[in-house]
């Protein structure tokens, strides 16, 4: 299976995304025994294509989690949504955003899914070190105003609160999360050895 794909996202209003969603079934053979088997589905429950996923089927798969009726584990996996990609620019920052994910969940026993300052670290990471918070991204988006420093960590957070706001299982307290997470992932530069940015 590819890594990375470039996929039609229909109206979702993202350049790209990290992860797919998959349910776990659990059966029971014997008293003894018991053998996982694991599937991709979709809200009611059909096989679904990974890049199919809407909100809902994620928000549905995570309400069964927590009701206790399927366990979830995030597969890796990189899309990116070729109506919303404006230059190619873009999508390299969008790339890059979405391989700090890849390099957190491959270096770390990351589970962004049920832990939410996991995943408040790895949105921190990835909007500080993929260029999205570069002051000239900033001044096009019309948010760059008169406070030219520390803007980058502001828009930092900004971003990575509306992201951990994506998960149901996070919305409620995303800046809580961010907060908490905020300087020790800020300043985790790994893979590199400091800020691109600063080359």
């Amino acid at each position: 299976d590819d890594l990375i794909r470039c996929v039609d996202c229909g109206t979702k209003p993202v350049a790209a995304g990290f992860g797919v969603v998959e349910e776990i079934d659990v059966s029971i053979n014997t008293a003894d025994s018991s053998t996982t088997t694991t599937t991709t589905r979709n809200a009611n429950g059909n096989s679904s294509s990974l890049c199919a996923q809407t909100q809902q089927e994620i928000n549905t798969l995570i309400a069964k989690q927590n009701d206790g009726t399927a366990t979830l584990k995030l597969l890796p996996d990189i899309f990116l949504c070729q109506q919303n990609i404006q230059n190619e620019t873009h999508a390299r920052e969008s790339m890059a955003h979405e391989l700090i994910h890849a390099i957190d969940m491959c270096r770390t026993k990351m589970d962004p899914i049920n832990n939410c300052i996991h995943m408040a670290c790895t949105e921190i990471r990835a909007e500080n070190l993929a260029g999205e918070c570069h002051w000239l991204r900033e001044l096009q988006r019309g948010r760059m105003g008169t406070n030219f420093v520390g803007h980058g960590a502001e828009c930092v957070k900004r971003r990575a609160i509306r992201s951990v706001k994506a998960n149901p299982n996070c919305a409620e307290k995303a800046a809580d999360y961010v907060d908490a997470a905020f300087d020790r992932c800020f300043k985790d530069t790994f893979p590199f050895d400091r800020h691109p940015n600063l080359r």
